[in-house]
């Protein structure tokens, strides 16, 4: 199974995307990359093996480039554009496999963004079966850019991470006023260097 490039239609024009369809899918998952200013995109190794491991789990895929990456439209936010551009991703996902559990998964940036995402789609009534937030940006997470409060939350974190500081996102977990799971990543680097295959291993059981 092959991913299909798509250009979906954005807030502030195109988004290109990469989408698999498993045909008798359980559920679909939208990736979110990590900060577009750093030079992340959704071809970040990270987020190709998140979506692999969310395709073996059964789950169609979605990937997409924020505004200003790639062939997609607009320049960076770095703030709720990136949301808004993450939510029409999700509305085409969600359109296009109707009826489907929906699992949101973020990397770095991308976890603000995704976190942000399922916590705009719950207040509108959209149900968000899962999410995962991996070496994520949380110190974002302000005013009303804010999680989830009924989706099942799990938070990886490499302890020797060099772009976000565990200590944060450790201190960020202690405070969430609310059940999710916290798994420290040991002798891992934020890029997960020679770390990839544990990381699916940490995601995939729980799909």
């Amino acid at each position: 199974m092959r991913e299909t490039s798509l250009l979906l239609d954005g807030p502030v024009g195109q988004l290109e995307a990469l989408y698999l369809d498993v045909p008798d899918a359980r559920g679909v998952a939208l990736i979110c990359h990590p900060n577009p200013v750093q030079g992340g995109t959704m071809l970040n190794k990270v987020v190709s093996t998140l979506q692999r491991t969310a395709r073996d789990a059964g789950l169609a895929t979605l990937r997409f480039n924020y505004r200003g990456v790639g062939a997609s439209a607009g320049s960076h936010d770095m703030n709720s554009g990136e949301v808004d551009d993450a939510e029409a991703a999700a509305r085409w996902l969600l359109a296009e496999r109707p009826g489907l559990p929906l699992t949101l998964f973020g990397f770095s940036f991308g976890g603000f963004v995704a976190a942000s995402l399922g916590g705009r789609l719950e207040s509108r009534g959209v149900e968000v079966s899962r999410l995962f937030m991996v070496a994520p940006a949380v110190s974002r997470l302000t005013g009303e850019n804010q999680p989830p409060r009924r989706t099942p939350l799990t938070v990886i974190q490499p302890e020797q991470d060099e772009v976000i500081d565990p200590q944060t996102v450790y201190d960020w977990s202690a405070a969430l006023d609310r059940p999710h799971e916290l798994l420290k990543v040991a002798e891992c680097g934020h890029f997960f260097h020679g770390k990839l295959t544990e990381l699916k291993e940490l995601v995939l059981p729980r799909l």
